[in-house]
């Protein structure tokens, strides 16, 4: 039986691993918006966006499958969903289209 006073304990708890998740995630969404725009013959450097957008994006679906857990589900709130899907839609964009 879960009571509502231990559910404030749990969130804490189970907010821990998706913030570590999420937190690298943001910060790379944070580098390719605040990237300069890349010139189209320099090849290096669009690798390097596109591979940040890739792990990015490897994060985002990480923390949304984290978060699609049923302990998750039970506990957490709906805008644990919004986190993941934002980041994700900012690191595909940045990172297929660098610059």
């Amino acid at each position: 039986m879960d009571l509502p006073e231990d559910r404030g304990c749990l969130q804490w708890v189970l907010g821990v691993p998706l913030v570590l998740v999420h937190l690298p995630a943001l910060y790379l969404c944070t580098l390719l918006l605040a990237a300069d725009p890349i010139a189209a013959e320099d090849h290096r450097a669009r690798d390097e966006a596109l591979s940040m957008g890739v792990v990015a994006l490897c994060l985002c679906f990480a923390g949304l499958f984290l978060s699609l857990l049923p302990v998750y589900r039970r506990t957490m709130n709906r805008w644990w969903y919004a986190l993941p899907l934002t980041l994700g839609t900012v690191a595909y964009l940045c990172g297929a289209s660098p610059g």
